[in-house]
C-alpha cells in the first residue's frame, strides 16, 4: 500500500524527527536524479511545480520542458518506471493562485480575471491528478510596498479552496490536500502572533463552510534566496515557535526558500519540527554548474587537439540567460535596473546570472544545439556527461536528505500505518 502525504505529515508531526524535501522540477535530468536517489535511499519525493514551471497549454505551458500538468504527470510516471522506483512520489502545485504567472502580474489583469485564471489552472491540476495544491493569493500587482490585508488573503484562500473542493466532488476526483500561506513578506504573516491568528481564523472559516483544513501552512523562518546564495537570516527560535503552533493545530510547518542553506542549518530542521522545506532554483544552479564544468573539460580537450573542436555552450547559454531577464526576480538591490550592456561588462555578476538562470534556457534552440555538440564530443572521448550531471545533482539532494533524516522514511511511515 502507498502512503498518503497526510500520513507522512502526521508521522513527522507526532512521531519522527524528519523533514521532507519539496523539490522544484527544474529539468528532466533533475527528475531522473530524484527517482534514482529515491530508490536507493527509500525516500518519498515531493515535486513542487510553480505555475511558471508547469501550467496548462492555454497559459503557454511551463518553461521547464514545455510541460503542462498532464505531460508532467506522464513523464514523471514514465521516469519512475524506467528507473524502477516503486516508492511514494507526489505532484504538488507550488504557489498556485491569482497573478502567480509572471505575465498575469506584468499585465496587471483585474482581480476577477486573475481569480478565474487561477481557478482554471487548478482545474487542470486536479484533472491531472495532483496531490497537493498550494493556495497562495498574496501576489497582487495593485498592492505595492505594503502587506496585503489579512482579510483579503483569508477571503481569497477560502474562496479558492471552496472552488477546488466543489470541482473535486462534482467530478468524483481523488482526495488531495492543501497548503496555504506564503514566504513573501507581502503575505502579512511576519510574526508568531499573526501566524497563529491566521491559522485560527482560517480554520474557523473552513470549518463553518464544511471545507478541509490545510495540510501545510507556510511559515517564515528567515530564509531568502538572492543570486546564488541564501541571504536571509535563519531564525531557529522562530522556527521552533512556528512548529509548536503548527503542531498544536495538527498541520505541518512548510518552509520555502531553502536553497543554498549550509549543513549547520539543515541539520537542525528535523529537531526544530520543520515538516517540509522547499528548494528549487539551487537545483537549477547545481545542474548548470555541472554543464559548465563539462564545457571546461571539452574546451581543454580541443585546445590540446584531443578533439577536433569545442562547442560554444557557455557563450550561447550566457547570452540567452542575460536576454531572457529571468534572473531579475533573484537579483539584489545593488544590481537592479542595470542594462544588458552593463551586465556583460561585469564578469562576476555575469557568472552569477549564468549560474542562477541557466535552467530557464535549457530548451532554447541554440542552447540545445551546443549542448548536443558538447555531449557528442565528450562521449566520443570516453566521458559520460549525462551521468556526471545526474551524479552532481544527486550529491546535493542526498546531502539534504541525510541532514533531514529522510533515508528509510517511506518504510518507517508504512510500518506505522499498514
Amino acid at each position: 500500500m502507498k502512503n498518503t502525504m497526510k500520513q507522512y505529515v502526521d508521522y513527522i508531526v507526532n512521531h519522527g524527527k524528519s523533514t521532507m524535501l519539496g523539490i522544484g522540477p527544474m529539468s528532466p535530468a533533475l527528475i531522473q536524479a530524484c527517482f534514482e536517489l529515491g530508490k536507493e535511499q527509500d525516500l518519498p519525493l515531493m515535486f513542487i511545480a510553480s505555475r511558471n514551471q508547469v501550467d496548462a497549454d492555454e497559459f503557454g505551458a511551463g518553461y521547464v520542458n514545455n510541460w503542462d500538468q498532464f505531460r508532467f504527470a506522464a513523464d514523471l510516471k514514465a521516469m519512475a518506471q524506467r528507473v524502477g522506483f516503486e516508492g511514494d512520489y507526489f505532484l504538488c502545485r507550488d504557489h498556485g493562485g491569482p497573478w502567480q504567472r509572471d505575465k498575469e502580474r506584468k499585465d496587471h489583469i483585474p482581480e476577477e480575471q486573475a481569480m478565474a485564471l487561477a481557478q482554471r489552472s487548478y482545474i487542470v491540476d486536479m484533472d491531472a491528478g495532483f496531490d497537493l495544491l498550494h493556495i497562495d493569493p498574496t501576489k497582487d500587482p495593485y498592492v505595492v510596498g505594503k502587506a496585503i490585508e489579512i482579510e483579503v488573503v483569508l477571503k481569497r484562500t477560502v474562496d479558492l479552496i471552496a472552488f477546488c473542493e466543489d470541482y473535486r466532488q462534482k467530478n468524483n476526483l481523488k482526495q488531495f490536500y492543501y497548503e496555504v500561506g506564503t514566504e513573501e513578506t507581502n503575505g502579512g504573516l511576519t510574526s508568531i502572533e499573526a501566524y497563529e491568528a491566521f491559522i485560527v481564523e482560517l480554520n474557523q472559516r473552513l470549518d463553518r463552510a464544511g471545507l478541509p483544513r490545510p495540510l501545510f501552512i507556510v511559515g517564515q523562518t528567515g530564509t531568502l534566496t538572492r543570486l546564488t546564495k541564501n541571504v536571509g537570516h535563519f531564525d531557529d527560535v522562530q522556527a521552533a515557535s512556528l512548529s509548536r503552533i503548527s503542531s498544536q493545530y495538527g498541520v505541518g510547518l512548510k518552509e520555502h526558500n531553502g536553497d543554498y542553506l549550509p549543513d549547520d542549518i539543515l541539520l537542525k530542521h528535523p529537531g526544530l519540527g520543520i515538516t517540509a522545506m522547499n528548494v528549487a532554483p539551487a537545483y537549477g544552479t547545481w545542474e548548470t554548474r555541472a554543464y559548465l564544468k563539462l564545457h571546461e573539460v571539452e574546451k581543454d580537450l580541443a585546445k590540446k587537439n584531443l578533439i577536433p573542436s569545442s562547442s560554444d555552450l557557455k557563450v550561447v547559454l550566457t547570452k540567452e540567460c542575460v536576454l531572457s531577464h529571468k534572473w531579475e526576480k533573484w537579483i539584489t538591490d545593488e544590481h537592479k535596473n542595470k542594462s544588458d550592456e552593463q551586465i556583460f561588462a561585469e564578469p562576476e555578476l555575469l557568472k552569477e546570472i549564468l549560474e542562477l538562470s541557466g535552467h530557464y534556457n535549457y530548451e532554447k534552440p541554440d542552447v540545445v544545439v551546443e549542448m548536443k555538440k558538447m555531449f557528442a564530443n565528450l562521449e566520443k572521448f570516453g566521458i559520460q556527461p549525462q551521468r556526471y550531471v545526474l551524479n552532481k545533482i544527486k550529491d546535493g539532494i542526498q546531502n539534504e536528505a541525510e541532514c533531514f533524516n529522510m533515508p528509510g522514511l517511506t518504510s518507517r511511515v508504512a510500518q506505522l500505518n499498514h
